[in-house]
């Protein structure tokens, strides 16, 4: 034995036997001495991973007060791992019932529909279909033509479609969902892309046939089940797919559930395998709409551009809420928490056993703002209350005065939205920021229902001043200041060297040309101002003193200004100003505007942008010769492009001319469209004196936001010193260890030959409330105030929310019979199936009304916008310390809104504030 064991063959197959016998040995006691132990082990006690939401971060405002925060909540998670393919299709019928039964929401993006009648419609044909009659498109079916429809009608002069949709961005509320790679509505390409995922190539597929393929050959659902009930199980089923190889993350099936359906699902726990109740915070507003603009709204992750940033590149879940707008979505990361997990131990029917290990969630940085909570309160009550008053031309009364708001026409009806901007004039820091309308962001913590969205659309879309509640005006409106912007002109001219104190004798109006410019007073009653200085124009708003120093011309006098004067040097005052720059605001960057200072630049792109509009009406395929090209709507609008690139140069009639000949319009046209481009525009785009008298008073190409105007009355209360606007004073983590400050941005003191100057403007602001236009709204208030009322034209017609249905309305008015205007409709659509414009049905019934009579006035029945209103400057007058601007749609006159100012210095002085006789302080709320 001894010489075996010499041989290493023989020790080798010894050790292995030893080894094996060992496993034998040890494999019979786990089966038969333990296995009863172990089996009850494997069927009783699972291994779980729960993943723990992180806290989303709190956002407060200055003083600490909570604006957004988070409340614990159940939700529905299902596990794809732990689901048993047997039991999956009564697994998710059973919990969408459990939760309809509750009237709980719960996750439905299943894109197939039951209609009333019984149809299967896809989701995505829906969304088209109501985004086009929104925007009174129901009739075009082509994604090239319906953009270039818009385009027209929103007057953007850039033909580059990635311009053009830059411009459309910058439009509020307006959504274009058109990709311009491939000219498709982004809902067709939406569908496609879901059929293609369950490999349904045909784009033709019907939602019937789609459905019921994906019933028998996807989900291979039985037929005992009804189609209603299959869609139920779908639309689970589908949201596990999506999960893809994550199968270890729960699927969320709904969320902030009432506790009937979690007791429901806890009794039933045992039935339903791989669903979990969880507690998982949500996102709460406790002041309800209070700074909902600036706060913003959540969403789930839907566009491209989010699922590609959040999901691809930060790994965030599909199922994830992201920021949308406001805060929310500037400082989603800072905001976003860090989601831990727990492992644990569960019995068979979910029961915990023990807890293995957990990994506790961070809670994302809180967002402290520089908003006062309160005065953006008072602010925003005030701007609702003075905007309800004025639509029925009532009184508005407070402990400070008491209004009758009516318009000389009568009550602003239309007066429906407005919005208010309140800085510190040291630091650049915003106060407040109200809206009207708003919304309510709670509506958006765990998505929105349809119904709940479509309230929040204005109900007539082609009407651009409709209420819009989604709108931040504050950030995205950039309208004429009118005479707000007076003091510019008048810094210019005493920057310049003349004396304030220089009186210039108002003669009611001044003629240029075949164009009367009159004074404000000289229109309403054929009066005059006599002799006004500086500060007494301020007062006044007389626009004949602004239209002098402006022209460097004395007109009352009949002489020249003893200064210089030209546009140059006004434009240059304007942008010290920041009015042709964003103001650094941290909200809606893409959408801010940086607004407009006018210049021969912009005024020739506006002329040009109008010429080519008006050639594509009117030139037609007809009126080029044949004989010489083909006509073709690419020749043809080719052509127009070269005539509209003459602007700059606006050659002899006869050289443009020539030049319609060569380009091969035919002889008997060419004359015509030369007198339209040289007469009709091409003449006008050069800068004039009409251009500077609108220039001078805030008219004309003029368009700045209330942030612009704000910062603008910011930099005159404060020496010059102009400040980026700023929401964010800091952010801070949970624990208080890490703490990221966010301290005033100067950009410049801005350049003065004496800054002086800058109190001789503010005293003529002083004396606008004092003798002035607002002086009627503080004669009780005991805080000197420097301010300056402003009235912004707004020509034009409200058009009607359905244009097919107002002109037949008003066919019998306009001279033509129904039968006739709509066989000449169908016509012209026919005959311009390449022009976009026709595929309006709108727009094509009212071409074929002026065919049938020219001389119908097809808008007589159409109610006239009124006038914006603006209020702007800054409290108090010895010590500024905040700039505010109140702007007011269709508000008819600036002094509407001197109400909200005089409120909102109220409350910022501590004038609304009671102190007791026993030292104890109560708030005055105001009575209206």
């Amino acid at each position: 034995m001894f010489n075996k064991l010499e041989n290493r063959y023989n020790v080798t197959l010894l050790i292995f036997s030893l080894v094996f016998v060992v496993i034998l040995f040890r494999l019979a006691t786990i089966m038969i001495v333990q296995g009863e132990q172990y089996r009850e082990q494997a069927e009783n006690r699972i291994f779980k991973t729960i993943p723990l939401p992180g806290a989303r971060g709190e956002i407060r405002d200055r003083y600490g007060r909570l604006l957004a925060g988070n409340r614990p909540s159940f939700t529905v998670q299902m596990m794809k791992n732990e689901v048993v393919d047997e039991k999956i299709n009564e697994v998710s019928l059973s919990i969408i019932n459990i939760l309809e039964k509750n009237e709980d929401k719960y996750n439905d993006e299943f894109p197939i529909i039951f209609t009333e009648e019984g149809e299967y419609v896809f989701t995505y044909d829906l969304e088209l279909q109501a985004w086009k009659e929104r925007n009174d498109l129901i009739d075009v079916d082509d994604a090239r033509d319906a953009f270039e429809i818009l385009r027209r009608r929103y007057n953007i002069a850039e033909t580059d479609p990635i311009e053009v949709q830059q411009e459309f961005i910058k439009i509020p509320n307006l959504s274009v969902p058109i990709s311009i790679r491939t000219w498709k509505f982004t809902e067709e390409m939406r569908k496609e892309q879901w059929l293609e995922s369950y490999n349904i190539r045909d784009v033709e597929t019907t939602a019937e046939e789609a459905f019921q393929l994906l019933r028998t050959r996807t989900y291979r659902i039985p037929e005992d089940y009804s189609d209603i009930d299959a869609r139920k199980i779908m639309l689970v089923r589908e949201q596990l797919r999506r999960q893809g190889y994550l199968q270890y993350q729960p699927v969320r099936i709904a969320q902030d559930i009432s506790e009937a359906s979690v007791t429901e699902i806890e009794e039933n726990i045992i039935n339903l395998p791989g669903v979990n109740i969880a507690v998982e915070p949500i996102r709460y507003y406790p002041e309800g709409q209070l700074a909902a603009h600036t706060l913003g709204y959540l969403g789930k992750i839907s566009q491209q551009s989010e699922i590609d940033r959040f999901i691809r590149e930060l790994g965030y879940l599909p199922t994830d809420i992201i920021g949308k707008s406001g805060i929310e979505h500037s400082f989603e990361e800072t905001l976003k928490g860090a989601d831990g997990s727990q492992r644990v131990i569960v019995d068979s029917v979910g029961r915990l056993i023990s807890v293995l290990e957990r990994e506790e969630p961070v809670p994302g940085d809180a967002v402290h703002l520089t908003i006062d909570a309160n005065l953006q309160r008072v602010t925003e009550e005030t701007l609702e209350a003075v905007l309800k008053t004025l639509q029925v031309g009532g009184t508005y009364t407070t402990r400070w005065g008491s209004e009758r708001l009516m318009g000389r026409s009568g009550v602003m009806k239309n007066a429906t939205s407005g919005s208010v901007v309140v800085t510190d004039v040291k630091t650049g820091e915003v106060l407040a920021i109200a809206n009207y309308p708003a919304y309510d962001p709670n509506l958006f913590a765990t998505g929105i229902s349809s119904a709940d969205w479509q309230r929040l659309m204005p109900e007539n879309e082609r009407d651009p001043l409709a209420p819009r509640p989604l709108q931040n005006i504050a950030t995205s409106t950039a309208i004429q200041p009118g005479s707000t912007f007076k003091m510019i002109v008048g810094l210019a001219g005493i920057e310049q060297g003349l004396s304030p104190e220089y009186k210039i004798l108002d003669r009611g109006f001044i003629q240029v040309g075949g164009h009367s410019f009159g004074n404000w007073l000289w229109n309403q009653s054929r009066s005059t101002m006599g002799h006004q200085n500086l500060h007494q124009a301020i007062a006044d708003s007389n626009n004949y003193y602004f239209y002098s120093v402006a022209n460097g011309y004395d007109y009352g006098a009949g002489r020249p200004l003893p200064i210089q004067m030209n546009m140059d040097i006004l434009t240059d005052y304007t942008k010290r100003f920041g009015l042709n720059d964003r103001t650094g605001i941290e909200i809606d960057v893409p959408r801010e505007r940086s607004g407009g200072v006018p210049s021969v630049e912009n005024k020739t792109r506006t002329v040009k942008a109008m010429l080519r509009n008006h050639l594509r009406r009117q030139m037609k395929l007809e009126d080029l010769d044949e004989t010489r090209l083909d006509r073709t709507p690419e020749v043809l609008t080719e052509i127009i492009e070269e005539i509209v690139s003459w602007a700059e140069e606006n050659p002899s009639r006869s050289v443009m001319y020539n030049r319609m000949i060569e380009l091969g319009i035919s002889e008997d046209k060419a004359g015509i469209y030369t007198d339209i481009a040289k007469y009709s525009y091409f003449n006008q785009a050069r800068w004039s004196v009409a251009d500077t008298m609108n220039f001078s008073i805030g008219q004309g190409e003029h368009s700045y936001t209330p942030l612009q105007m704000t910062n603008y009355m910011a930099i005159l209360a404060n020496g010059g010193y102009r400040y980026n606007l700023s929401l964010i004073r800091k952010t801070q983590s949970y624990d208080g260890t890490n703490t990221v400050e966010y301290p005033p941005e100067l950009v410049e003191r801005i350049q003065l030959r004496d800054y002086n100057n800058l109190d001789e403007i503010n005293y003529g602001m002083y004396l606008v409330n004092e003798t002035g236009t607002a002086r009627n709204y503080f004669r009780n208030f005991p805080i000197k105030v420097a301010a300056k009322t402003g009235t912004a034209q707004r020509e034009g017609k409200i058009p009607p929310i359905d244009e097919v249905e107002y002109l037949k309305r008003h066919l019998r008015s306009f001279g033509v019979t129904e039968a006739a205007v709509e066989e000449v409709t169908a016509q012209l659509m026919e005959e311009n199936k390449d022009n976009p414009r026709y595929q309006d049905k709108g727009f094509a019934m009212r071409e074929a009304i002026r065919t049938l009579n020219p001389r119908a006035n097809l808008d007589q029945f159409k109610d006239d916008y009124d006038n914006y209103s603006w209020f702007t400057g800054f409290a108090p007058y010895e010590d500024p310390q905040i700039a505010i601007s109140v702007l007011i749609f269709q508000g008819g006159s600036g002094g509407y809104g001197a109400p909200i100012f005089r409120e909102i210095v109220a409350e910022y002085m501590g004038l609304n504030t009671v102190v007791e006789n026993d030292g104890s302080i109560i708030e005055n709320r105001l009575t209206r």
